[in-house]
């Protein structure tokens, strides 16, 4: 079934919204439909065995729950089952409600629990309260959602399309759901391409993804692993937030044979359902730039009581945007190189390349992928491909047991001009990648040569180390009446009684208005000497404050030095300067700024906690720095002409005018 015909059928179903208009919120309308499409689904898979677990049932209804609900699980070939003799299309006209609900109460445990999930019970009854559930359920019920007539992978497009709509129609964040699946296969095919070891026959391939939403990873991972490989048992875990998604990423399992307690509902950052699992792949797209204050608590207690034995050892990011602490959430979940080691692609925006200075949490956990070689290759993709946003986003593929040739080296690669238009854009979403587009990315990633579209780092390539540049105080002094005005401003002497501000003041003032000094020292001499006639005892703190209110900066002034001869700094004049990681410090400091100031210095006092060498290490990921190519400027004479077109165009239109 080609997606065309998907859409069609999704918005068949959605069709059924008009039923509910006036009686129901906008808002609403997908909490309605959802279920009842997914009741569908679940009936349409389960008909070719429902008579012989309807008799199953009849035979083993005096065993114990347990073994009766083995027995009929393996009566129904699936996951799960359903007991009751109803369907939706034969539910009676005068009772629904009550038939409806004892149909649902028939379904096996697992089934049964998706739709509280949903509140399913509260909409039937609001539908039977305005006479509405029996036209909904005998709509629902015309629909084929067989597995012969849709293939789950059809299904997950269809309830995709359903909570798109949903999310639009209740101004939701429809991409805080799913990923477009376009993405969700460019992204499943880069990590598990080659992967020939790992999906060798009888073995188990266990797959994870944190912010599952409705399982599009999982059912797409599940689904190219059973392409590519033979005899490989599937394993799919996950967790996700939504209520609803986690229920329709359950129901999604339950159909496709999975262990569904795998499946897990809640916050990933905060309270991990699997903490003790570790992972072959792992597929993940969080949300773009959502703050993760919630959470700040039980992340930051983690991160101090339990540093690198917990996930986020290596820092924080800001509280504005959590995406790389799910990606520092999924490097704890890696298996060790000694047992194959783990594969994860994630979909981040551009902020986890290079926010955050050399020192701030995001440039530490950068720090802490490229130098433990974890990096394997980063793709940007095209803008407008995500139903919610049109923003620059990239897939980062991250590997622990990277092959010989890629060790040490990270690949950068140039996606952007690899889409096609849609016919009809969905949500923000207006291209899209083809399968030749992603195969050719796929190969582009492979073959893991220098193109135009491809460029390949050391992994030292994207650190440096922050130097603080001093320079030298220089400052003239003057008691002249603008300075001496200013000295009301200073704090020190304002904590002073007012008599002694009085004295303080005149004695500066004894000072010679015209002579400017320009060496600290003489000028503080020449000033203790005008303060003593007051009889004060001037401490340093005042001091301070008379010398900082008559004092400016001056280049061409005697370097202030402290008491053991030393230049003191400017901290107007401080700067940094980025150091590649691969250059000595001093040697770079001679040649790119030692010419342009002569009287600078390095202050070897900031150095880095982690290595303890001169300078703060920071990394960053300056991808399109990398692929920028300069396209020089017009020709005058071009510019001249095209100016000149315009205005005879103009001239000619006033002229037409006035005639």
């Amino acid at each position: 079934m080609n997606t065309d015909s998907h859409s069609q059928t999704a918005a068949f179903i959605w069709s059924v919204a008009d039923l509910l208009r006036g009686d129901f919120k906008q808002s609403q309308y997908g909490r309605v439909i959802l279920p009842f499409t997914l009741l569908r689904r679940l009936e349409c898979v389960l008909a070719p065995t429902k008579a012989a677990v309807l008799a199953g049932a009849q035979e083993h209804q005096n065993k114990p729950e347990a073994v009766r609900e083995k027995l009929l699980l393996r009566t129904a070939e699936q996951q799960f089952f359903n007991a009751s003799p109803l369907t939706l299309g034969t539910l009676s006209d005068t009772q629904t409600a009550d038939d409806l609900m004892s149909y649902v109460q028939a379904f096996s445990q697992d089934a049964r629990e998706i739709f509280d999930h949903f509140h399913f019970e509260d909409f039937v009854q609001q539908l039977a309260a305005n006479d509405l559930l029996y036209q909904v359920v005998q709509r629902v019920a015309s629909i084929d959602l067989s597995p012969a007539t849709i293939s789950n992978y059809g299904m997950g497009v269809i309830f995709e399309e359903l909570i798109r709509k949903f999310a639009e129609s209740s101004n939701e964040t429809a991409g805080e759901h799913f990923t477009p699946r376009d993405i969700v296969h460019l992204t499943t095919s880069l990590v598990l391409t080659g992967q020939d070891e790992t999906l060798r026959p009888h073995r188990i391939a266990t797959v994870y993804d944190p912010t599952a939403g409705t399982g599009g990873f999982l059912s797409e991972s599940d689904e190219y692993i059973q392409q590519v490989s033979d005899q490989v048992t599937v394993s799919l875990h996950g967790q996700e937030l939504n209520p609803e998604s986690y229920a329709i990423c359950k129901a999604d399992m339950l159909i496709k044979g999975q262990d569904v307690a795998q499946i897990k509902l809640g916050n990933t950052l905060s309270d991990d359902q699997l903490p003790a699992e570790r992972f072959d792949f792992m597929l993940a797209n969080p949300p773009f730039g959502v703050e993760w204050k919630k959470v700040q608590k039980q992340v930051t207690d983690e991160h101090k009581q339990k540093g690198y034995d917990g996930r986020f050892g290596p820092g924080l990011p800001r509280v504005s945007d959590g995406s790389l602490l799910f990606l520092m959430h999924l490097v704890s979940k890696m298996r060790s190189p000694k047992d194959g080691g783990s594969r994860i692609g994630i979909i981040l925006n551009g902020s986890p390349l290079f926010t955050g200075g050399a020192g701030s949490g995001e440039s530490e956990i950068r720090r802490y992928l490229l130098q433990h070689d974890l990096v394997e290759a980063i793709v940007a993709l095209p803008t407008d491909m995500f139903y919610n946003t049109g923003i620059a986003t990239y897939v980062w593929v991250l590997s622990n047991h990277k092959p010989a040739e890629r060790r040490g080296k990270v690949q950068l690669i140039n996606a952007t001009a690899r889409y096609t238009k849609m016919r009809k854009s969905l949500g923000s979403k207006r291209q899209y990648v083809t399968d030749r587009d992603i195969d050719e990315i796929v190969r582009c990633y492979g073959a893991f040569q220098e193109t135009e579209e491809s460029k390949i780092f050391p992994v030292e390539a994207f650190g440096y180390r922050r130097i603080t540049v001093e320079r030298p105080l220089r400052l003239n002094f003057q008691a002249s009446p603008e300075r001496l005005a200013k000295l009301d401003d200073e704090k020190s002497l304002q904590k002073l009684p007012e008599a002694d501000r009085e004295a303080i003041r005149a004695a500066c003032a004894t000072l010679d208005a015209e002579r400017r000094y320009t060496n600290r020292d003489a000028f503080t001499k020449d000033l203790k000497a005008a303060l003593k006639p007051t009889g004060l005892k001037v401490g340093a703190p005042v001091l301070k404050a008379l010398l900082s209110a008559l004092s400016d900066r001056d280049p061409e002034a005697d370097i202030c030095t402290d008491k053991k001869g030393n230049p003191e700094p400017d901290s107007g004049l401080r700067d940094n300067e980025n150091v590649p990681l691969d250059e000595s410090v001093f040697d770079y400091f001679e040649r790119e700024v030692k010419p342009h100031v002569p009287d600078a210095w390095i202050d070897e006092d900031k150095r880095d906690e982690l290595d303890g060498r001169i300078g703060i290490v920071g990394f960053e990921i300056p991808f399109n720095r990398h692929f920028y190519t300069f396209e020089p400027p017009r020709s005058l004479e071009a510019i001249d002409a095209d100016l000149k077109a315009c205005t005879d165009r103009i001239k000619a239109m006033i002229e037409e005018l006035s005639a």
